[in-house]
């Protein structure tokens, strides 16, 4: 009979716990040993779900207090040397240092987890790196398991996919070259593991979705004859994408099994069947573990039935990927829709889904009244989804018909359109301005929820929003930034609250994933047709706008970040879906500009991670990608400035299509990179302007004036003057006000510098 199992669950616990817990601990609010004691209750709670539902393996090592990348790198001892800490004595401390940085270091770098919203912290390698002994944490995590008498499998990153996904720094040419002396730590977490009584461990190898240099799928077969010697029996995890090319390595790997995507690329499952030996496991991805759309049980059962009669007891089933990228349970959803409910499954609901699917494929099993209720109950369901008149709006299927070319194109080009703004903005040379939202208070919190929970009234609520928006914007002229924000205070993320207010969304209420670290969002569920009923943000950038003489951006989310941050509807390609919410920006942006809002900034951080993995893949995407901008951008006066901001990418093999989007100005991320990025674009010739960050908000350390001025001078290095804007890297909703003081304080006394360096540097030319 196939066997069920999931590649991981998501780790930050059913109502948050460990976001909060590791944000005490922060805040020198809570000790070491009482954060531990979360996570070993966060970590049993997730076994126990797992073996209620009756899961034949309980995976384990799949909890992280940070990040995975992070944990694999602390476990062989491999963290950046620049934080200085010993690998055999590494602490919790020590671990959030590389996170977050400390006073003597910036924090790691990070960027997006292949096309996820997830975001991991990039290995460093050099010549300098060295690895070692690690930390214990794994195997007391297995000890945890163990104990209860379940099947226990471990969850290990690959080390291919460890090097691949990091960073060469300090003269290293090639991280590959650290491979063999990467290979004797694995060596040891495997044997240890094996030592413990661990049967099986979960080896994940994403990369090989890739496209993958040779170099690299020749290191895979010697890797894994040297670990297979020393471990358990190896379930090598492949997802996110075809991996149907490497078949021929994946067969004679000498793992006992592999995973493979069947949700991303469903064709493959039967590929591998096909060629599959005998002595080897194949686990089939069938639950969707990045959407939260119920499992169309009759449809996957149909996929399963020719591979089990094939694979026999080889066969397990699993999850497309880790269930990290769904929200924990919906049985927490109480106030959500009812009519939407019924077509979700979270991560506890998918548990049930696989083990219902590993039932109906015995005969016997599938008989039973329990398993054919549980099938009739989702045709049911299905069926409503597919025929509800929620679904389909004819206003919006009429305004995309009438959709042209020209609606995607500015009446001028960017140089007449940058002299008419030009002309009424009035900024000194690299003006300043900001990335948006400014500090989420306790106060801010508490008044959002008051709202909501109807124990403020209306009037008191817009008081105390416009209070906050007062207090941006005095704070932001005694800064002396040129172009200001309103503060967003009345937004809990930028892409739920505009979610909330948008036809065809739907919010939940305890929907949270993690993003990065303890960064939480509860993404949309967009189920049906996008559509504007009404403005969103006009008065209050409006409000805003009438509190100073200095021009005050508007601040939208784009239709592809809004398309990638939140579960996507599956009935319809993504393309049209972007476009539906472009059209009802597109009404947005005309309404901020009638209102006299004549800077908009219409965020796309998620442009690049929308990428297809294969590069083949791209040019489609990026066409309707950039379609879809210009279409909500478009529909403005020449001198509108538009400003779009991007950050966590790796831009230079896309510049051309960001340059494609046209937008007046963009500010992207590059203080973590210490501006590497900026060599592309200077390669690139990026026609318009540009605002790089100097100030990496990821991190409560506030960078002095001299080290903004040194990025600043690295910027003019490649970005001429005229195009040059500064700000920080990213909005500041996570940071508190006292940090924000000094750092724009010092980002504005920065800027001056550099101007008035550049002023006297002119004057002697001229």
């Amino acid at each position: 009979m196939a066997q069920a199992h999931v590649l991981g669950l998501p780790r930050i616990g059913a109502q948050r716990e460990l976001k909060f817990a590791v944000e005490a601990y922060w805040r020198d609010e809570m000790a070491v040993t009482a954060l531990q004691d979360v996570g070993r209750r966060i970590r049993a709670a997730n076994r126990r779900a797992q073996r209620d539902a009756g899961l034949d393996w309980i995976t384990v090592g799949d909890f992280h207090w940070y990040d995975q990348v992070l944990s694999t790198l602390a476990l062989v001892g491999g963290l950046p040397e620049r934080f200085g800490a010993a690998p055999a004595a590494l602490t919790l401390a020590d671990y959030f240092a590389a996170a977050r940085g400390n006073a003597q270091q910036s924090a790691m770098e990070m960027t997006k987890w292949f096309d996820t919203n997830y975001h991991y912290l990039v290995p460093e390698y050099s010549p300098q790196t060295r690895f070692g002994q690690g930390t214990e944490w794994l195997f007391e995590e297995v000890a945890e398991a163990l104990i209860e008498g379940a099947n226990v499998k471990p969850v290990l990153l690959g080390p291919l996919s460890l090097l691949y996904l990091g960073k060469e720094k300090g003269g290293l040419r090639d991280r590959l070259s650290l491979l063999p002396e990467l290979i004797a730590p694995y060596e040891r977490v495997l044997a240890r593991l094996k030592a413990q009584g661990v049967t099986w461990v979960q080896i994940d190898e994403p990369i090989l979705a890739l496209d993958l240099p040779q170099a690299w799928r020749d290191a895979f077969e010697p890797v894994y004859r040297r670990l297979s010697v020393v471990a358990p029996s190896l379930l090598l995890a492949t997802y996110f994408g075809d991996v149907s090319e490497h078949a021929a390595l994946l067969t004679t790997l000498p793992v006992a099994g592999v995973h493979v995507d069947g949700v991303r690329a469903p064709k493959q499952l039967e590929t591998f069947a096909a060629l599959w030996p005998n002595d080897k496991v194949l686990s089939a991805g069938v639950v969707d573990g990045r959407n939260v759309w119920r499992c169309d049980l009759t449809r996957a059962r149909a996929q399963l039935v020719s591979l089990a009669e094939t694979l026999g007891e080889r066969l397990w089933i699993a999850s497309s990927c880790s269930l990290m990228h769904c929200p924990v349970d919906l049985s927490s959803e109480v106030r959500l829709d009812k009519e939407v409910r019924t077509w979700l499954a979270f991560a506890v609901q998918k548990l049930a889904e696989l083990v219902l699917l590993c039932r109906s494929l015995d005969v016997a099993e599938f008989a039973k009244a329990d398993v054919r209720a549980a099938f009739v109950a989702d045709a049911t369901a299905q069926a409503a989804r597919r025929t509800s008149p929620r679904i389909h709006n004819s206003v919006v299927q009429k305004r995309l018909a009438t959709l042209t070319e020209a609606d995607a194109r500015r009446a001028s080009e960017y140089p007449a359109r940058a002299d008419a703004q030009r002309a009424w903005l009035k900024l000194p040379a690299l003006p300043t301005t900001t990335i948006g939202s400014f500090p989420q208070t306790a106060a801010i919190r508490t008044a959002r929820a008051d709202f909501k929970r109807r124990a403020m009234s209306h009037l008191e609520y817009l008081e105390t929003m416009r209070a906050q928006i007062r207090l941006a914007i005095e704070k932001q002229e005694t800064y002396g930034l040129d172009v200001l924000v309103h503060g967003e205070a009345e937004r809990n993320d930028m892409v739920e609250y505009f979610g909330d207010l948008l036809w065809g969304f739907v919010i939940t209420e305890s929907g949270w994933v993690q993003s990065y670290g303890s960064r939480c969002v509860k993404p949309p569920v967009i189920y049906g047709d996008v559509y504007l009923p009404e403005p969103m943000t006009v008065t209050w950038s409006a409000y805003a706008q009438q509190l100073t003489d200095k021009p005050v951006k508007g601040m939208l989310t784009g239709p592809v970040t809004m398309l990638q941050w939140s579960f996507v509807r599956d009935d319809q390609p993504r393309e049209l879906t972007a476009l539906q919410i472009a059209l009802a920006l597109r009404e947005e942006v005309a309404a901020l500009e009638k209102a006299g809002v004549r800077v908009i900034q219409i965020d796309e951080p998620a442009l690049r991670e929308g990428l297809p993995l294969r590069e083949g893949d791209w040019p489609a995407y990026l066409a309707w990608a950039v379609r879809a901008f210009r279409v909500c951008s478009s529909g403005v006066a020449d001198d509108t400035q538009i400003h779009t901001h991007m950050c966590y990418s790796e831009f230079h093999d896309i510049l051309p299509s960001i340059a494609a989007l046209d937008a007046d100005v963009i500010s992207i991320e590059t203080t973590r990179s210490d501006m590497e990025l900026l060599g592309a674009f200077e390669a690139f010739e990026y026609p318009n302007e540009i605002g790089p960050g100097v100030y990496d908000i990821h991190s409560p350390r506030v960078p002095s004036q001299a080290e903004m001025e040194r990025l600043i001078e690295a910027a003019l290095a490649r970005i001429p003057a005229e195009r040059l804007w500064i700000n920080p890297d990213c909005g500041l909703k996570t940071r508190d006000w006292t940090q924000v003081d000094g750092a724009l304080t010092h980002m504005v006394a920065a800027a001056n510098a550099v101007r008035a360096r550049l002023a006297t540097a002119q004057a002697r030319a001229a």
